[in-house]
């Protein structure tokens, strides 16, 4: 692993690299692991430069030379990757289709609206999607802690070389209910879609929300609120129910996971609306690569509808009142049945 400030973790999440303040040696207690069947397997993390264009370009050759092994690059912010968008277009998506070589190549980029600026808020989502093609690469936003680790023992599997492009959290690495049980952690593997755990009968579901990432606990937390408090101000809330709103969360852009979405989706048989909700601007974000996919996925409903920010030149606003009203229309235009 390497990156800026990658040792501690730059919203100071890992603490990987500890340090002597009297002598001042570091020691990496992860690198003292050893699995029985792996006795020289090592970990290995580098606080790097800030030139993201010659460090992700070692890193790109470095997995292709590597091939058994595990080369994650991790972005301080997500918009971090634009300086590095050289490498991504001419090496990292047409690894295979233009150079013929394989690559296991992880991108880490902390990805999530929190009112911090446009230049704290998206890793560019839309780039990456719009270079996916011939299963060239995987993009994908866990939103669990499991679903990251599973993701990423996932990524060392056979079958599974070529570029992974991760949106990591930042809010949601304090944020009580984006956990996971250590059952969770030992046991299964990452699931590209995850339905709504919440729903008790899904005869009552009318509107589906598809949504990924870090909005779905913002969703949540505003649907239970509007059921215990009814016109919350918080979400601004007209009363949506929690037996009339499903949640699904896409953990896996592309591949596309059109069966698992197409299961999902068939047990709500009810359903009458299919709503994409996302954090981005209309023109970026997932929605582009995500509508004509949705299309008469459900009996009742052609399109999908969209909800999220208007169109936008910038990834967000400067404004952290601006911020906190977008999000808020939003989260209450997702969960108002019509």
């Amino acid at each position: 692993m390497s990156g800026q400030d990658s040792g501690r973790g730059t919203f100071s999440q890992r603490h990987a690299v500890l340090y002597d303040t009297r002598t001042g040696k570091s020691w990496t207690p992860l690198s003292e692991l050893r699995a029985a069947d792996h006795p020289h397997g090592r970990f290995e993390v580098f606080d790097s430069s800030l030139s993201e264009a010659g460090v992700l370009g070692f890193e790109y050759g470095y997995s292709v030379v590597a091939a058994g092994a595990l080369v994650m690059w991790e972005a301080q912010f997500g918009d971090f990757n634009n300086v590095a968008q050289s490498i991504i277009d001419q090496y990292v998506a047409a690894s295979e289709d233009k150079w013929k070589q394989t690559s296991r190549l992880t991108m880490l980029l902390p990805h999530g609206y929190e009112g911090q600026g446009p230049e704290h808020s998206s890793a560019r989502l839309e780039r990456f999607l719009q270079l996916c093609a011939a299963n060239n690469l995987c993009v994908c936003y866990p939103s669990t802690p499991a679903q990251y680790f599973h993701l990423l023992r996932r990524q060392v599997q056979t079958g599974f070389e070529r570029p992974l492009i991760v949106m990591t959290p930042k809010s949601l690495l304090r944020l009580p209910a984006a956990a996971s049980s250590l059952d969770q952690l030992t046991s299964g593997g990452f699931q590209p879609l995850l339905d709504d755990a919440d729903v008790i009968d899904p005869n009552s579901v009318e509107r589906i929300v598809l949504c990924s990432g870090k909005v779905f606990y913002d969703l949540s937390e505003a649907r239970k609120k509007a059921v215990s408090e009814p016109g919350a101000v918080a979400t601004g809330s007209t009363g949506a129910s929690d037996t009339r709103v499903a949640l699904i969360r896409l953990e896996q852009f592309y591949p596309f996971p059109l069966k698992r979405i197409k299961a999902t989706i068939a047990r709500y048989p009810n359903a009458k609306e299919l709503v994409w909700c996302q954090e981005e601007p209309k023109n970026m974000g997932g929605w582009t690569f995500m509508e004509s996919r949705l299309e008469n996925l459900l009996a009742r409903c052609d399109r999908p509808r969209y909800v999220g920010r208007a169109q936008s030149p910038s990834p967000a606003t400067g404004n952290y009142a601006v911020h906190v009203r977008e999000q808020e229309r939003l989260i209450r235009e997702a969960l108002t049945v019509e």
